[in-house]
């Protein structure tokens, strides 16, 4: 007799996604510059992201590290920059970043430290 097996689901795609250098018109479109902004000093710092954000940097530098990955993705002043809900890692920022974000309107939540 032949049951039925239960196929797990496809692994969530946690990966960071970075358009460079975006056009004017784009950032316009997404209501950046109404966006808060946020910043942080040079250092390394442990995140997690409860909810999906995206982000505009205005300065900084950062190479974030996927925890549980070897991947790592590096990103400046002038990228738009998603994260996705999930997703954890280390920000090793070498340059202090001001940046504006928005969290996906669907959670309140935020990323943490």
């Amino acid at each position: 007799m032949a049951t039925e097996s239960s196929k797990p689901d496809p692994p969530m795609n946690l990966s960071i996604i970075v358009e460079r250098n975006p056009a004017e018109s784009r950032l316009s479109e997404l209501g950046i510059k109404s966006w808060p902004k946020w910043g942080c000093p040079p250092g390394v710092f442990p995140l997690k992201f409860d909810a999906q954000e995206t982000c505009y940097l205005l300065k900084g530098k950062v190479k974030a590290h996927t925890k549980g990955s070897s991947e790592s993705v590096e990103f400046g002043a002038g990228d738009l920059v998603t994260i996705p809900k999930g997703l954890s890692c280390t920000w090793d920022v070498s340059v202090a970043v001001d940046k504006h974000y928005k969290f996906d309107s669907s959670s309140s939540s935020s990323s943490s430290f």
